[in-house]
This record gives structure tokens, sequence and C-alpha cells, in this order.
């Protein structure tokens, strides 16, 4: 995958846009995480992007990039299918790399406590802290 396609899946988007990602986050993250949790180098990461992307507090185009690599994450259609063992998951992990080297700064420490907690205990459980 090359910068320009990058540029384009993590488009912030308008608040609509933004509004169907979070949607389709909440939703289908944590079976996703759990699927692909083996498969991911920095899952505390996507999981304090996933809270920070949630926070109301975090800026709106932070928010909007997060969302958009969270979103490319969970849809089940993206450039190589996430059922093909190994490889499967690796494009999701240069969007998502390349999202959190773009909004690190903005990834609070609670963020990462929230994700410490949960990754501590059990991944189901974090729908209910949100």
């Amino acid at each position: 995958m090359d910068e320009v396609k990058f540029g384009e899946i993590l488009l912030p988007g308008d608040e609509d846009t933004q509004s169907r990602r979070e949607k389709t986050v909440r939703q289908k993250f944590w079976p996703t995480f759990r699927r692909a949790v083996r498969q991911i180098p920095f899952s505390r990461d996507v999981v304090a992007g996933f809270y920070c992307a949630l926070d109301p507090q975090t800026p709106t185009k932070v928010r909007g990039v997060l969302l958009a690599a969270l979103a490319y994450f969970v849809m089940p259609i993206d450039v190589i299918p996430d059922v093909f063992a190994v490889i499967g998951f690796s494009d999701d992990v240069a969007v998502l790399s390349a999202a959190f080297a773009m909004v690190r700064g903005h990834i609070r420490p609670g963020h990462y406590e929230a994700a410490d907690r949960i990754l501590a205990d059990r991944p189901e459980e974090a729908m209910k802290t949100i």
C-alpha cells in the first residue's frame, strides 16, 4: 500500500461520515480485535486508539483519522481479506500504523490506562466502560 492510498483511507471525513464510522467501530471493534489480537504487534496501541477515538475531548480531526483507521480495521472488505492466515491483517496493521503516527500525541495516558485495564481483564468488558 502506498502513501496515496493511506491518505485516501485516513481522511477524517465530515460529521456524518464520522458518525457512521463511530457506529460501525462501536459494533465491530471487539469481535474483530479478538480475531486479530495475535497478529497485531501493537494491540495496546489499537485499544488505546479505540478509546481515544471515542473520547469526546479528542479533537475532531484526530477522532476522524482514528475512526477511519478503525473502520478499515473492522470492515470485512479490504485490500487483503482478513481470512488469510498471517497476511490477512497486514494491510490493517499498515493503516493503523499510519494513523497512529499521525495522531500519537493525542492518545493520552488515560486512553492507555483504559487499554491496560481491558487487556489485563476481559476484552468483552470493554463495552461497559464507554
